[in-house]
C-alpha cells in the first residue's frame, strides 16, 4: 500500500475506546454521607440560632453602653456650654484624656473650624484582630452616632461592636472546628460500624455466585440479625426451588430421551414387519393364488376342484387386500421433496375410505403448501390413523370429519365423528390413546379428546411446528405400499 492509501485508511479509521462504566457510591459510603449530613444539617441549623441570639445580644450590649455614654457625655457638654467654670472646653478635653476608652464607642471632639482634638484611644482588647469584614457588615447592630456641642466643640459619639463580633467570630470558628471534626469522627464511626454490619452480605453473595455456577445445594445460616436471617430464608427457600426445578427437569429430559427412543425403536419394528409382511406373507399370498388360478385352469371337466379353487383364489384376493391395510397402516405415505402433509394425509384417506364405504368422509386440509418436519408429519398421520381406526372399531358413526389447519407455528390435527362418544370404562382409551398422548407430548404439543354437546368424539391436537426437529433418518417409509 502506498503512502496516500495508508494515510487515507488511517483517516477512516476511528479508535472507538468502549465507555466504562460509572462509578458507583457502596452503601455503606451512601449511608455514612446521609448520615453525616443530617448531622451537618443540624449543626447549621444550631450555628444560625445561635448567631441570631449572638446578634441580639451584641445589639444590647451596644445599646447599654451607648445609653451610658450618652447620657455621661450630655452631662459633660451641657455643664461647658453653660459656662460652668468646672467644665471650660480645656477641662473636658482633659477629663475625656483622663477617661480615655468609652466601652464599644470612638469618641471625637473638634472645634468650630472642624480640627479633631480629640480622638479617644483604640481598644487594647484582641489588639490588630477584626472579624471578616461581610461578617461585621451582617451582625453589627444599626445605631446612630451621637453629636453634641459643648460651646465650641464638637463631641461625636460612634457606636463601635467590631470587639464584640470579633468575639463571636472566634468563638464560632472554634464551634465550626469542633464541629468538622466531630462530623469526620461520625463519618468515620458510621463508616466502620456499616462495614460490620453489612460483612455478612459477602457471604450472601459468595452464595449467589455458587448458585448463579450451578451450586444449587449451597446454603445460608440463619443466625445473625433477623433481617440478614430473613434473607437467608429466602435464599435457601430459591435454592431448593431451583434444585428441585433442575431435578425435575433432568428427570423430564431423559423420559422425553426414552420417549423418543422407545419411539425410534417402535417406528424401526414396524419397518421390520412391514418389511417381513411384503416379503415372506406377501409372496406366499402371491403363490396361493397363482396356484389357485393353476388349478382352476385345469379343472374344467372337475367342477366340485374348480370351485374349491375359485374359493381359494377369493380367500387369497381378500387376504391380499388386508396385507395392503395392513402395510398402510404399518408405513404410511412419505411427505416427499414435493408432497406435503395434506397431499400425504389425502393419499390415505382415499385408501380408507375405499375399505369403508359407509362412513361418509369429510376433510379440511390447509396444512400449508411447504412440507413439515418429519417428526410432526408422522405424528399427526398416526393420530389421524389411529382416529379412523376407532371410528371404524368404536364409534359406529355414520358420518367422520378430518381437519388439519397450519396457525403461525403450530398444526392443529381435528378428527371428529357422529358415533356413540368415547367412554374410558369400556376400555376404549387403550393403547392406541395412550400412543397419541406421548407422541404429542414428545412434540411439546398439547392433545384434548372430548365429547361435543352434539354427539361423538372430537380429537383435536396442537403441534408446535418451530419446537420439532426435523430428523432426516427414514422414520416415515415408502409411499405405495404393495402386498404382492
Amino acid at each position: 500500500m502506498t503512502a496516500p492509501a495508508c494515510a487515507l485508511a488511517s483517516e477512516g479509521t476511528t479508535d472507538v475506546t468502549p465507555a466504562s462504566p460509572p462509578r458507583r457510591l457502596s452503601l455503606r459510603l451512601r449511608v455514612s454521607l446521609v448520615l453525616t449530613a443530617l448531622a451537618a444539617a443540624f449543626v447549621l441549623t444550631g450555628a444560625a440560632l445561635w448567631i441570631r441570639d449572638a446578634r441580639v445580644a451584641i445589639a444590647e450590649e451596644i445599646t447599654a453602653a451607648n445609653r451610658v455614654a450618652s447620657q455621661w457625655l450630655t452631662v459633660s457638654a451641657q455643664g461647658t456650654a453653660a459656662g460652668d467654670p468646672a467644665w471650660t472646653e480645656a477641662r473636658l478635653i482633659a477629663h475625656l484624656n483622663a477617661v480615655g476608652r468609652i466601652r464599644a464607642h470612638q469618641l471625637e471632639v473638634r472645634n468650630a473650624g472642624g480640627k479633631l482634638l480629640y480622638q479617644s484611644p483604640p481598644s487594647a482588647y484582641k489588639a490588630g484582630r477584626d472579624a471578616p469584614g461581610w461578617f461585621f457588615d451582617w451582625l453589627k447592630p444599626e445605631l446612630p452616632s451621637l453629636k453634641l456641642q459643648a460651646g465650641t466643640l464638637t463631641l461625636s459619639l460612634q457606636p463601635d461592636a467590631s470587639r464584640a463580633v470579633l468575639d463571636l467570630w472566634d468563638d464560632l470558628t472554634a464551634a465550626a472546628t469542633r464541629a468538622l471534626l466531630a462530623l469526620a469522627g461520625l463519618f468515620l464511626g458510621c463508616w466502620f460500624a456499616i462495614d460490620r454490619a453489612l460483612k455478612p452480605l459477602g457471604t450472601v453473595m459468595a452464595a449467589l455466585d455458587r448458585a448463579g455456577e450451578g451450586n444449587f445445594d449451597t446454603r445460608l445460616p440463619v443466625d445473625g440479625p433477623i433481617e440478614l436471617a430473613h434473607l437467608a430464608e429466602a435464599f435457601n427457600s430459591m435454592a431448593l426451588r431451583l434444585e428441585r426445578a433442575v431435578a425435575e427437569n433432568v428427570r423430564l429430559n431423559h423420559e422425553q430421551a426414552l420417549a423418543r427412543t422407545v419411539t425410534e425403536r417402535l417406528e424401526a419394528d414396524r419397518k421390520a414387519i412391514a418389511r417381513e409382511l411384503h416379503d415372506e406373507l406377501g409372496q406366499s399370498i402371491t403363490a396361493v393364488a397363482a396356484l389357485a388360478g393353476a388349478i382352476v385352469q385345469r379343472s374344467d371337466n372337475t367342477p366340485a376342484i374348480r370351485q374349491s379353487a375359485e374359493v381359494i383364489r377369493d380367500v387369497t384376493s381378500r387376504m391380499q387386500g388386508d396385507v395392503r391395510a395392513l402395510l398402510t397402516r404399518l408405513r404410511p405415505p412419505r411427505s416427499g421433496p414435493q408432497e406435503t402433509l395434506d397431499d400425504a394425509v389425502r393419499s390415505y384417506l382415499a385408501a380408507w375410505s375405499q375399505r369403508h364405504t359407509d362412513v361418509e368422509l369429510n376433510t379440511e386440509l390447509f396444512a400449508g403448501p411447504s412440507p413439515l418436519p418429519d417428526d410432526v408429519t408422522l405424528t399427526a398421520l398416526r393420530i389421524v390413523q389411529e382416529s379412523c381406526t376407532n371410528v371404524v372399531r368404536h364409534a359406529q358413526a355414520s358420518k367422520t370429519r378430518i381437519r388439519l389447519l397450519r396457525e403461525g407455528d403450530a398444526l392443529t390435527v381435528e378428527v371428529s365423528d357422529n358415533g356413540r362418544g368415547i367412554m374410558p370404562a369400556s376400555g376404549q382409551a387403550g393403547f392406541g390413546l395412550a400412543g397419541m398422548r406421548e407422541r404429542v407430548a414428545e412434540l411439546g404439543g398439547s392433545l384434548d379428546i372430548s365429547c361435543p354437546p352434539a354427539g361423538g368424539t372430537r380429537i383435536r391436537a396442537r403441534l408446535p411446528i418451530g419446537l420439532a426437529t426435523d430428523r432426516t433418518d427414514d422414520v416415515l417409509p415408502s409411499t405405495e405400499p404393495d402386498a404382492s
